[in-house]
C-alpha cells in the first residue's frame, strides 16, 4: 500500500511516528519527505495495514495534522526488509511548513534540571516544539534548508537526530551548548559584556532600563511593566507616546493578578501558538501596570513561549529549585513589545538592531542564530468563544486555510495598512504573517520580500496578480511591476468587495449573499472614500445596494488624525442649529476648519463608519489627537457602558442610505462622556440591524458577511450579531483571519480566481 499524506506533516515529528507506528504493527517498507508532503509505502497483512491506518488518523504527534490521505495498492515485493526513513525528496508541490510554536513540557523539564545537557540552554527544541517558519529559506524541511546549516551537530546530538527512538529525530533546530547557537550580552556599541548574559539582562530590568532581545521572528524591548518610569522611559525612546503596550507573564495565575480570564481565553493563551490575547482589566490594573495601556480596556498578555524567555522569569526568581516555580503566580511582568522605531518593521538581524534600536535599548541579548523570516506576535481576542484575530503571524502563518473549490493559482498583494500577502494553490489558502503599514521604506522592502518568500515555499507560479484599486498604494505599484515581469493579468479589487470576499473564501460561501462593511476608508469605484457599505454578492460579482450618511472630511488624512475635526464635520453637517460643545468651539484652529466647510475645499465626503467613530469620540474629547490608528475608536468603546438604544436614532431611505444624523443630533446634546459613547454604540448596533433585516426582507437573501476593521470593536459585535440573528440572518464573520486589512489580501486574491472562472 502507498499512502501520500498532505497536511502539517513535515518537521513535527511525523517520519519517526510512521516508523515507530510500523515497527510496531510488523510492517515493512519505508517513509520520507516529497514535495507533495509525505509518501509511505507499506507491505504487510490486511489486519496490520488497517491497524496502521487507525493509528495513522488517531495518534498523530501534537503539532502534526493530516489535511488529505491518499491511498492506492500495489504489488508485494517477493524481498521485503525492515521499515525505513528515507531522505526527502522531491520539490514543493504541496509539502506545508509548520509555523513556530512555544517550547513543549519535555523539553522544559529538561530545561531546568541541573545535570542535563541542556540545562539552562536557550535554545533547546524538539520535533515537538521551537522555530519552524522563522528559520526556515525553502521546502523540504531539512536542516540544510534552514539556518541551523552553520551549526554541525556533536556525536550526541547527531546521535538523537538519527534516532527514531528519540524526540529529536530530524529535529532540525535541535541543537546543545557545545554544537549550537550561543547567547551573548552587549552593550549598544556592539561590546560584549562579561558575565552569564541573562544573569546581565536581568541586572538591567532591575535597575529600569531596557534591552533588545532577540526572538524567534525579530527583537523584542523588553522592560519591568510594573515602573512607571521604566515604561515612560521606553514609550519616549520607542515614539509610541500612547499605543498600549503587550506584556508577558509567567503563568495563568500570574495574569489573574491584573486582568480578568475566561476558561476560553486561558485555553489561547496556552496553545503551542503562543497569541497575545487581548484580556479584560481588572480594577487597579492601571495602578500595577502603569501606562501600558492607558484609556483602553484591555491589556495584551502572553505566556512565555521561547526557553530565553522562561530563562529570564528563571533568573528573576533567583534559579529555584525543582519545577513547581513555573505553576506559582510571579510579580514579575514585562513589557515584550516588537523592537522597531515607529511605523518601521520588525527588527531582525543583529547589526540592525545595534543600528536602529542604539537610543532605545541600554543591551542587546542577541545570539548567531540568524532570523529567517520577519514574523511579529500573534494578537487575538476571543469573542463568544471563537478567536477575534487583530494580526495574525508567529504561531499561526504559514498554515493555509482550506478553501470550498479549487481553481488557478494567483498572489495577492493587499492594501497600504496591516499589509499581507496570500497566495491561493489548489484548495490552499496561504496568507503571510503581517508585514504591516506601508509607510515606511523598509516595510516597503519587506512585502515584496515576504511575497517572494511566500511564492518559494508554496512553489507556485502564479496565473495572475491582485491588488487594491487604490493605484497610488506601493501594493498596488509592485503588483503592476510584478504582473508587467510574469506577463500575468493584473487585477485590482475594490477595497470593501475584498474585506467581504476574504469571509467568503473562509466560510466557503458563493452567495448571493448580503454584506456589511464597516471599515475605515478604501477607494469606492466611484472614486470616493467608503467605508460604511451595504453589498450585494456573489462570486465574483459585487453590488454597492447603499451606505451610512456621508461626513465632511475637511483636511482628508488630517481629519482621520484629529477626530475633533470630525466632529465639528459633524456638527456642520446636520447640527448646525444646536450649540457647539465647549471643548470643541475653544479649539485654536476652528474658524479655519469652518471656513474650509463652507468652501469644501479639500473637504470631501466620505461614507466611512470608522470616521464616524472618530467623529462621535471627538465629541467627547478624549482623543482630540489620534497618536495611533483607531486610538479614539478603543477609547470610545472603552468608556461605553450597556444601555438602551435611542428610539427614532435612525432613518433608512427607500435608496439603503442608513441615516444616522437623529443619533448624532442627541448625541451633541449631551455632555457626559459615558453617556454618548454607551448610547454610540447600543443605537449603531440597532440601526445596522433594522438596515440588514431591511435589505435581506426585500431581496430575500437571509446569508450576510460582516468585516472591516469596526469588526474588531467587540462591544459593537456583542450588540449587533444577536440582533442580526433574531431577525433571521446567517451571519458569517472573520475567524481564521482578522475582519481589518490583515485579511484583505485573501479577499483580493479570492475575486481573483473567481474572475479567472469566469472567462
Amino acid at each position: 500500500m502507498r499512502l501520500t499524506v498532505r497536511g502539517r506533516v513535515q518537521g513535527v515529528g511525523f517520519r519517526p511516528f510512521v516508523w515507530r507506528t510500523a515497527q510496531a504493527q510488523g510492517l515493512s517498507g519505508f517513509v520520507h519527505n516529497t514535495g507533495e508532503g509525505v509518501t509511505i509505502e507499506l507491505q504487510g497483512s490486511s489486519s496490520q495495514l488497517a491497524a496502521f491506518r487507525h493509528q495513522l488518523q488517531h495518534d498523530l504527534p501534537p503539532l502534526a495534522q493530516i489535511d488529505s490521505l491518499q491511498q492506492s495498492l500495489l504489488d508485494p515485493l517477493p524481498e521485503a526488509g525492515p521499515f525505513e526513513i528515507r531522505d526527502s525528496s522531491g520539490s514543493t508541490t504541496h509539502a506545508q511548513l509548520p509555523a513556530d510554536s512555544a517550547t513543549c513540557p519535555a523539553c522544559l523539564n529538561e530545561l531546568f534540571t541541573p545535570g542535563d545537557r541542556r540545562y539552562r540552554y536557550p535554545f533547546i527544541n524538539c520535533t515537538d516544539c521551537g522555530p519552524r517558519y522563522t528559520v526556515t529559506h525553502r521546502l523540504p524541511y531539512d536542516r540544510a534548508n534552514t539556518s541551523m546549516l552553520p551549526f554541525l551537530l556533536c556525536p550526541e546530538c547527531r546521535s538523537e537526530y538519527q534516532s527514531p527512538h528519540s524526540r529529536r529525530f530530524h529535529a532540525e533546530p535541535t541543537a546543545c551548548p557545545s554544537c549550537g547557537p550561543q547567547l551573548q550580552l552587549t552593550d549598544r556599541f556592539g561590546q560584549p559584556l562579561k558575565g552569564d548574559p541573562v544573569h546581565g539582562a536581568w541586572q538591567i530590568l532591575q535597575m529600569g532600563r531596557s534591552i533588545a532581545m532577540k526572538g524567534l521572528g525579530g527583537f523584542h524591548l523588553v522592560c519591568d511593566a510594573t515602573s512607571a518610569e521604566a515604561v515612560a522611559r521606553l514609550r519616549q525612546l520607542k515614539h509610541r507616546p500612547g499605543k498600549p503596550l503587550a506584556v508577558m507573564a509567567l503563568n495563568i495565575d500570574s495574569v489573574r493578578a491584573f486582568c480578568e480570564v475566561s476558561p476560553a481565553e486561558a485555553a489561547w493563551l496556552l496553545r503551542p501558538e503562543r497569541p497575545i490575547v487581548l484580556l479584560q482589566k481588572k480594577a487597579g490594573a492601571d495602578q500595577l501596570l502603569p501606562d501600558i495601556a492607558p484609556g483602553i480596556g484591555c491589556i495584551g498578555v502572553m505566556l512565555p513561549y521561547t526557553p530565553l524567555q522562561w530563562l529570564l522569569f528563571y533568573q528573576a526568581l533567583g534559579r529555584p529549585a525543582g519545577h513547581d516555580w513555573r505553576r506559582q503566580p510571579c510579580e514579575r511582568i514585562w513589557v515584550m513589545t516588537s523592537a522597531n522605531l515607529s511605523g518601521e518593521p520588525i527588527v531582525t538581524t543583529n547589526q540592525e538592531a545595534r543600528e536602529r534600536l542604539n537610543k532605545v535599548a541600554d543591551v542587546f541579548l542577541l545570539h548567531n542564530r540568524n532570523i529567517v523570516t520577519r514574523c511579529d506576535d500573534s494578537v487575538l481576542a476571543v469573542q463568544a468563544g471563537q478567536p477575534l484575530f487583530y494580526r495574525r503571524a508567529r504561531g499561526f502563518v504559514p498554515d493555509p486555510l482550506t478553501l470550498a473549490a479549487d481553481g488557478p493559482d494567483v498572489l495577492a498583494l493587499g492594501a497600504y495598512l496591516k499589509t499581507t500577502v496570500s497566495v491561493l494553490r489548489g484548495t490552499q489558502a496561504f496568507v503571510s504573517q503581517h508585514v504591516g503599514d506601508l509607510d515606511h521604506p523598509l516595510s516597503c522592502e519587506s512585502l515584496e520580500q515576504t511575497a517572494q518568500h511566500l511564492l518559494d515555499l508554496t512553489g507556485v507560479t502564479p496565473q495572475a496578480i491582485a491588488c487594491d484599486l487604490q493605484p497610488d498604494s506601493f501594493s498596488s505599484q509592485l503588483a503592476q511591476q510584478w504582473s508587467q515581469r510574469l506577463d500575468i493579468p493584473l487585477l485590482p479589487v475594490q477595497h470593501h468587495h475584498a474585506h467581504l470576499a476574504a469571509v467568503m473564501a473562509e466560510h466557503g460561501l458563493h452567495g448571493p449573499l448580503l454584506g456589511l462593511a464597516l471599515d475605515g476608508y478604501g477607494l469606492g469605484k466611484n472614486g470616493g472614500a467608503w467605508g460604511g457599505e451595504l453589498m450585494m454578492l456573489e462570486g465574483a460579482s459585487c453590488e454597492r445596494m447603499g451606505h451610512i450618511s456621508p461626513l465632511p472630511l475637511p483636511g482628508g488624512d488630517k481629519a482621520a488624525r484629529e477626530p475633533w475635526r470630525m466632529a465639528v464635520g459633524l456638527w456642520q453637517r446636520y447640527c448646525p442649529d444646536l450649540p457647539l460643545p465647549p471643548h470643541l468651539a475653544e479649539q485654536p484652529g476652528l474658524p479655519l476648519l469652518l471656513r474650509q466647510l463652507e468652501t469644501g475645499l479639500n473637504c470631501p465626503d466620505t461614507t466611512s463608519m470608522g470616521r464616524w467613530f472618530d467623529a462621535i469620540a471627538g465629541l467627547t474629547g478624549l482623543c482630540p489627537l489620534q497618536s495611533f490608528e483607531s486610538e479614539a475608536a478603543q477609547k470610545l468603546e472603552a468608556l461605553a457602558a450597556d444601555c438602551a438604544p435611542l428610539a427614532g436614532g435612525w432613518q433608512v431611505s427607500p435608496a439603503n442610505l442608513l441615516d444616522l444624523s437623529p443619533l448624532a443630533r442627541q448625541l451633541l446634546q449631551l455632555s457626559d462622556p459615558v453617556a454618548i459613547a454607551s448610547l454610540w454604540h447600543a443605537t449603531l448596533a440597532a440601526a445596522l440591524a433594522d438596515w440588514a433585516g431591511r435589505a435581506a426582507s426585500t431581496t430575500g437573501i437571509r446569508q450576510l458577511v460582516l468585516a472591516g476593521g469596526c469588526c474588531a470593536n467587540r462591544r459593537l459585535l456583542n450588540s449587533l450579531l444577536p440582533q442580526l440573528r433574531d431577525a433571521g440572518l446567517q451571519v458569517h464573520t472573520a475567524q481564521q483571519l482578522p475582519p481589518n486589512d490583515g485579511g484583505l489580501s485573501l479577499g483580493q486574491a479570492w475575486v481573483a480566481r473567481q474572475r479567472l472562472l469566469q472567462q
